[in-house]
């Protein structure tokens, strides 16, 4: 059994199950209940299960009323008699013969909803049981492998080695280093039991692993021959959110890989923290096509227990706010001081000690939300084409009985000849579905390059390509059909950066005066203004 052990509770979480107050608990129910509802619509779960639920929750919010005499906190007041408003027409059915199977909302009016059903619709997404995790399925994992190829191996050329630690934290561990988890503590999962019977003392899960690791870089490192130690894992951890989740961007379980390191120097691991930012911000541009900002944190934004944390922070126009996209931490000695991380002093002829200098630094599936919401449009998702499972999806098009096996062997030769050369390519050879059906479907997912083959084309040795960001269509002859295609792709993730980029500049100002400051805010706008830490 899992529960949360919150020490430092605080109301706006509410993630402590037991609480003393009944109006908390009241409220931490509605809110639990109010996600399992919109999960369960999200999901297109059936109307008796939709109402069950929304009767449970109605149910919660009247027994919160008679408890405190007033409605849940943040939930619209209730209808007063003789001045109930009109209730809103609901939106047309659609007519008839069209599906239901595009997006209805548009990202400029409710990104939120848009979200929604470009990650679901685009087979991205599948809402799980338990609020807050999610199902990440081979059309979104293949973005994460992507990123995890690129990121893998420029970090080895760094000299950092992958390994790989346990999930579960001793609560002394968690302990003896106070300040650093009173920030996570709010968040912290805890194993309480095993089958029925209660556990000695009780485990949590990983919402970070400095805590995990510590305890064995003090038994690794003895000598300044031992350093650096640079180290890194891919993993899960999970912090227990309360504060609406929502997929890729604040879920409760989460994948990401952090890297910790350890040096005799500090000045050695300095360089490092920028190293390491120069190549989150390489994860963006060079694979996600986003532009991003590398600043540093404020004092009380830092990493709990660090020195000193730096980030990249990419723009989201639709809503005028940044995001935070990976982060890279100098922890100094604090770390090495609590866990007893020392070396011998090479310099020194009485055996003194030296606390090593210490980094951690992270990059998680995040990433994946912010590419949807940078580069998405009404059509669905718009894949950068180095991270799509599927660069170019190959559709035959006006096959008729006589000339259909021609087609369909040109298509099918034509994806080996461009998988051989390395792009990834796919046929789409289904005959249940209609040809407008396919570009429908194919732009909602987001590949890159749509090819056209018809018999007309293989007549004139050529395919149409049809580019998913602008819907631009161009003619490439077969003739070096593999290199021009690559061309295309590369064409395709410069101008989407650039697109980014000058969108993100366009609302970028400089703001001196605090009177401008907010005005500014409310314009969507990202500012750059002294700040006196």
């Amino acid at each position: 059994a899992i529960q949360n052990k919150n020490r430092t509770p605080k109301t706006h979480t509410q993630q402590q199950p037991i609480m003393t107050d009944p109006a908390a608990a009241l409220e931490a129910q509605i809110k639990a209940q109010g996600d399992k509802v919109r999960a369960a619509k999200a999901a297109k779960a059936s109307k008796d299960d939709i109402t069950a639920l929304v009767g449970e929750l109605l149910k919660l919010k009247a027994d919160y009323k008679t408890l405190t005499g007033k409605d849940v906190p943040g939930a619209p007041p209730a209808k007063q008699q003789g001045k109930q408003k009109s209730k809103p027409a609901p939106a047309p059915a659609p007519e008839a013969g069209v599906t239901r199977l595009g997006l209805e909302a548009k990202k400029s009016e409710d990104l939120a909803a848009w979200y929604t059903q470009v990650i679901t619709k685009s087979e991205m997404i599948e809402y799980y049981n338990v609020s807050g995790c999610y199902i990440l399925r081979p059309w979104s994992f293949a973005i994460w492998e992507a990123i995890q190829a690129w990121f893998d191996a420029e970090i080895k050329k760094l000299g950092v080695d992958n390994c790989y630690f346990p999930m579960f934290v001793a609560n002394s561990a968690l302990e003896k280093e106070k300040t650093h988890i009173a920030d996570f503590a709010p968040e912290v999962a805890w194993v309480t039991r095993s089958g029925q019977s209660e556990l000695a003392e009780p485990i949590a899960i990983r919402p970070t692993s400095e805590t995990v690791m510590y305890p064995s870089y003090a038994d690794w490192i003895r000598s300044h021959r031992d350093l650096p130690l640079k180290l890194n894992q891919w993993c899960n951890v999970v912090r227990w959110e309360f504060k609406h989740p929502q997929p890729f961007l604040r879920t409760r379980e989460f994948l990401w890989q952090e890297g910790h390191t350890a040096f005799a120097t500090r000045k050695e691991a300095e360089d490092e923290v920028f190293t390491i930012l120069d190549l989150y911000h390489g994860v963006y541009k060079e694979l996600l096509a986003i532009p991003t900002v590398k600043g540093r944190k404020t004092e009380k934004e830092k990493f709990a227990g660090g020195d000193f944390t730096t980030t990249v922070e990419g723009y989201i126009s639709a809503t005028g706010r940044g995001i935070q996209g990976a982060t890279s931490h100098h922890l100094g000695q604090n770390f090495s001081k609590m866990f007893d991380i020392t070396i011998e002093d090479p310099n020194s002829t009485t055996g003194d000690k030296l606390f090593v200098h210490q980094n951690s630094w992270g990059l998680s599936t995040r990433s994946i939300g912010v590419m949807v919401m940078v580069h998405g449009d009404d059509k669905g998702l718009v894949l950068p084409p180095r991270v799509a499972k599927i660069q170019v999806v190959i559709v035959p098009c006006g096959m008729t009985d006589a000339n259909k096996a021609e087609v369909q062997a040109h298509c099918e030769a034509l994806e080996k000849s461009l998988c051989k050369a390395g792009l990834r390519a796919s046929a789409d050879m289904r005959m249940n579905v209609t040809v407008g059906w396919k570009f429908n479907a194919w732009e909602q997912k987001g590949v890159p390059v749509r090819v056209e083959i018809g018999p007309r084309d293989m007549k004139n040795q050529q395919v149409v390509a049809v580019r998913r960001d602008t819907g631009a269509k161009v003619t490439l002859k077969n003739e070096n059909l593999e290199t021009n295609l690559q061309d295309l792709l590369n064409t395709i993730h410069d101008d989407m950066y650039n697109r980014a980029l000058v969108e993100r500049d366009n609302a970028m100002v400089v703001v001196n005066e605090w009177k401008d400051f907010c005005s500014n805010l409310d314009q969507k706008k990202i500012i750059l203004a002294p700040f006196c830490g």
